[in-house]
C-alpha cells in the first residue's frame, strides 16, 4: 500500500474484490466528506452492496438501509432506493471533473438529495460535471474496481467489506 499522506481524510474500503483506497476531498465537499466519515466510523458501509454497476460509466453502493447485507431491512429488490437515517445533504457541486477514479454522491433528481449512497467512475463521465457533489478519488485499486460483478440490478452482488478512516486504523 502507497503511503498515506493525510489518514484523516483518507478512506481504505476493502470490498469483495480486494482492497481500495480514497482520498477524501474536505475543501472540496466539506458536508460530503464529513458524511462519509461519519457512516464509516459507525461501520454503516460494512457489508454494503454494489447495487448498480453499468460497464464504462460507474459502480454504484452505500444504500445502507436496504443494501446492507444482514441488516434489518436488508432487501435486494430494493437496493438503491434507501439511505442512512441522517439527513439529506445540501448539495456542493464544483467544477472538478468526474474522470475515472472519482467517487461522487449519488442523489435523485433534487440537487439536495444526497444522503449516503455514492459511485466511482470507471471512466470520464463529463456530462456529471457539475451536477453531483465530488468528495474524493481512488487513489489505489482502480483495478480492484474495474473487477466488481456489472448488472442493473447486479445478481449476486459484490460488496463493501469495510470502510475505515486510516486515522483510525
Amino acid at each position: 500500500m502507497a503511503e498515506i499522506k493525510d489518514p484523516e481524510n483518507t478512506l481504505i474500503m476493502e470490498t469483495t474484490k480486494g482492497k481500495v483506497v480514497i482520498s477524501l476531498l474536505p475543501d472540496l465537499a466539506p458536508g460530503h466528506v464529513a458524511r462519509v466519515k461519519e457512516l464509516a466510523r459507525e461501520e454503516a458501509y460494512d457489508g454494503v452492496v454494489f447495487h448498480r454497476v453499468i460497464p464504462d460509466f460507474m459502480a454504484q453502493t452505500g444504500d445502507v438501509k436496504f443494501g446492507k447485507k444482514g441488516g434489518e431491512s436488508f432487501n435486494p429488490s430494493r437496493a438503491g432506493m434507501g439511505g442512512s437515517e441522517k439527513p439529506d445533504l445540501q448539495a456542493e457541486f464544483s467544477a472538478v471533473p468526474h474522470v475515472r477514479g472519482t467517487c461522487s454522491m449519488a442523489r435523485s433528481q433534487s440537487p439536495n438529495s444526497a444522503n449516503s449512497q455514492f459511485f466511482i467512475c470507471f471512466t470520464d463521465a463529463p456530462w456529471l460535471n457539475k451536477q453531483y457533489s465530488v468528495w474524493g478519488q481512488v487513489t489505489e485499486g482502480m483495478d480492484i474496481i474495474d473487477l466488481i460483478k456489472k448488472g442493473e440490478p447486479v445478481q449476486d452482488p459484490d460488496s463493501i467489506v469495510s470502510v475505515r478512516v486510516a486515522a483510525d486504523v
